[in-house]
């Protein structure tokens, strides 16, 4: 550390080298009062079922309900912005679209990498106790990033930057050490009367700004449901077989975003950026598998995908993914023969549309 940098300076433009592009600090329990909506969110009920946000309820609350003696909270964030438009690919119903996060390497592990290199350099300079998150432990990373002032919780709920739009994964380090805190982040003032985000929303998961129903979301849907796909979202579907971008995609601040500045860890693999429907329902636990290794798609197992990508061929209208259909129609699975059933019937009756007019 130079003699002339401060630590919160010095952990700063390490994280950038690290491959960062944001970098904020705040009290531990800056972002508490966002426990209570959370909270309240599932008591309704809105998380479906997701039962691991509720079992570790407590400790979402507050990062001191996981950790009493974190004093300091370190929000990061690395870019992963798109070089193209999320939504084109609406226009090609034969191939599948995959929520733009998932096309490349699996950002848990390439953030956590980074996020365990920068703790080591804290520690060698400040002996202290850390700990580092991604989103897959109970902390409450887009509060905390908005309290320390690397961006803002969109109408859409997820964090929106000035300099990089709504593509940034986030990450956290609590510490024991005492940081100056920055700034934090203005809620709703940047997002002015926009409601962009909400009304893209296919399904209509939102009823209004910051209130979500994950049982309605695309995402929620195609990833963490694992039953039959409620009938009244099918068609909304569209051919989306992994996640949804349209709400992150259509907003204004993503005007400023520069794919240079993504991690390269995040570019598309080619075989993620449009794959063919045909070519997935073709695709075994085996080349499953090998298809998705080093992909987060990789946990939704074999059966998920062929489910979310039936829903997609029923609503393609191309004719010549019937007989890929039809083979799922008596599959064991009673999900996913469930949803080869209804693509079935939707594709005779666009067909038939087709051949009427």
């Amino acid at each position: 550390m130079h003699k002339s940098q401060t630590l919160e300076e010095a952990i700063r433009s390490e994280a950038e080298r690290l491959g960062f592009v944001a970098c904020g600090f705040t009290r531990a329990d800056a972002a508490d009062p966002a426990g209570l909506e959370l909270r309240r969110w599932l008591e309704a009920g809105r998380h479906g079922a997701m039962g691991w946000m509720e079992s570790r309820a407590h400790h979402r609350l507050s990062p001191l309900a996981l950790w009493p003696d974190a004093k300091s909270a370190i929000a990061l964030g690395m870019s992963y912005a798109p070089a193209s438009d999320p939504l084109m690919l609406g226009e090609h119903p034969d191939l599948g679209r995959i929520s733009v996060y998932a096309q490349g390497g699996d950002y848990h592990k390439t953030v956590k990498k980074a996020l365990k290199a920068l703790a080591r350099f804290i520690v060698d300079r400040a002996p202290s106790e850390l700990k580092v998150f991604v989103d897959t432990a109970p902390v409450m990373e887009k509060p905390l990033a908005q309290a320390a002032g690397i961006g803002w919780q969109g109408k859409h709920t997820n964090l929106v930057s000035r300099e990089h739009g709504s593509w940034m994964f986030l990450g956290v380090i609590l510490t024991s050490l005492e940081l100056e805190p920055d700034a934090p982040a203005s809620s709703g003032v940047h997002c002015g009367s926009c409601t962009r985000c909400l009304d893209a929303c296919p399904t209509n998961a939102f009823d209004g700004p910051h209130r979500i129903d994950a049982r309605r979301c695309i995402s929620y849907l195609t990833i963490e449901h694992d039953g039959p796909i409620p009938l009244e979202f099918r068609a909304a579907m569209g051919n989306r077989i992994y996640g949804c971008d349209d709400c992150l995609a259509v907003c204004p601040w993503n005007r400023f975003a520069e794919s240079a500045a993504a991690n390269r860890a995040f570019l598309p693999r080619a075989e993620l950026a449009a794959p063919r429907l045909a070519d997935l329902l073709a695709l075994d636990d085996v080349s499953f598998r090998e298809m998705f290794a080093g992909s987060p798609i990789k946990r939704i197992g074999v059966k998920r995908m062929i489910r979310n990508c039936l829903i997609a061929a029923g609503n393609s209208g191309d004719r010549a993914l019937l007989p890929s259909v039809e083979r799922y129609v008596d599959d064991p699975d009673p999900v996913v023969a469930d949803a080869a059933r209804w693509a079935r019937d939707h594709l005779v009756a666009s067909i038939c549309e087709i051949q009427a007019a």
